[in-house]
């Protein structure tokens, strides 16, 4: 199928989340019109920020409720666009079954549309990596878009925490499949990694774990993640970027997948240590990150830093197809700060001496 023309409509799912606020930044500055689902748009503590914009005053963004468990809910907003970013999470991924339900609707909406010649949908790189069983990663280290999870290990299921993984590519085969059935739009899957950077809005320093996670650190406690898995890191804007390149894109195809990440693989303890070196005006009292795993796990600790390390990080087909080039962490460290002081508020711990100011 065709990639979305210069200046069409595209539908933002999830547009007042972290990640999706970002895609309909992104959109706007290249002169797209954009339709921004939310869950409630008369909510102003989620949806002012979009509000806010002169793109809203002026009608080329434009605001719409749906809950993504009402089925047709996306009927009438997919209407007239040319493109559909699906950013937005569904609620319970441990039901597979509800999750292809949501799938299924969505995808009946698009095919309805008349007009959508283009979906990308937002997977995560846990349908990549996220393994039951770790050395896994040692017998299959390089991790590009061709890698999944070992689908044929028994244990695979919600009950091992698997449910986030297999949702997302139940997602992204739905979707995949559906697009190929049809013959008149193509599913193209996006699969981000841990996202930093900027918040627009207060209320999205809880809607995601790692600016949540940063937050943490300016408050003074911290604690090791992922079984001493380092970050693996993608700036949200970076991130955005690729889902409008995949949009816009005439070298991908349906069905194919990409992996945003910058390939940066900091640890948590340098991060911690990194606002302090980033910032030193601010006089962050950099806390000690507590090891919270039991002792089963903190025997391991080299072990698992070491399986972790082996991991190759690639990203060239991404890269290729978009032409996306990855902002350095510390420059995403940086503004993700400096946004949680500035629009959230946060009141971090302080070494003696120091204040903020205003």
């Amino acid at each position: 199928m065709a990639a979305i023309p210069r200046g069409a409509t595209v539908a933002v799912t999830g547009s007042a989340g972290f990640i999706g606020s970002w895609v309909v930044r992104v959109l706007l500055d290249k002169g797209y019109r954009v339709r921004a689902c939310v869950r409630n748009a008369d909510d102003d503590e989620r949806c002012g920020f979009l509000k806010a914009l002169g793109a809203y005053r002026s009608g080329r963004l434009t605001l719409h409720s749906a809950n993504l468990d009402d089925e047709g809910c996306f009927d009438d907003i997919f209407k007239g666009c040319h493109g559909v970013a699906h950013v937005s999470h569904v609620s319970n991924y441990n039901d597979q079954d509800y999750v292809k339900r949501v799938c299924d609707h969505m995808i009946n909406s698009v095919n309805n549309s008349g007009t959508v010649s283009r979906v990308v949908v937002t997977s995560s790189i846990a349908a990549v990596i996220s393994e039951v069983d770790i050395q896994e990663l040692k017998r299959r280290p390089t991790l590009y878009e061709d890698r999944y999870p070992d689908e044929q290990n028994p244990k695979r299921d919600v009950t091992h925490g698997q449910g986030y993984s297999m949702g997302k590519v139940l997602a992204q085969r739905a979707f995949s499949d559906a697009a190929e059935e049809s013959g008149d739009w193509d599913a193209i899957t996006v699969c981000p990694a841990d996202n930093v950077g900027p918040i627009q809005s207060a209320h999205q320093k809880n809607m995601g774990p790692w600016q949540h996670n940063i937050e943490m650190m300016l408050l003074g406690e911290y604690f090791q993640n992922g079984a001493y898995r380092p970050w693996m890191t993608v700036d949200v804007r970076d991130d955005a970027a690729c889902h409008v390149g995949l949009l816009e894109s005439v070298l991908v195809k349906n069905g194919e997948r990409y992996i945003a990440w910058s390939t940066d693989t900091p640890k948590v303890e340098e991060i911690c240590a990194g606002i302090d070196r980033l910032l030193p005006e601010l006089g962050h009292a950099t806390p000690e990150v507590t090891d919270q795993f039991p002792d089963r796990v903190k025997a391991r600790e080299q072990e698992l830093r070491s399986i972790w390390a082996s991991c190759d990080l690639r990203n060239d087909r991404i890269k290729a197809v978009t032409g996306v080039e990855f902002r350095p962490f510390d420059e995403s460290l940086r503004d993700c700060v400096e946004s949680l002081l500035a629009v959230a508020n946060v009141q971090p711990v302080l070494k003696e001496g120091f204040s903020l100011r205003g």
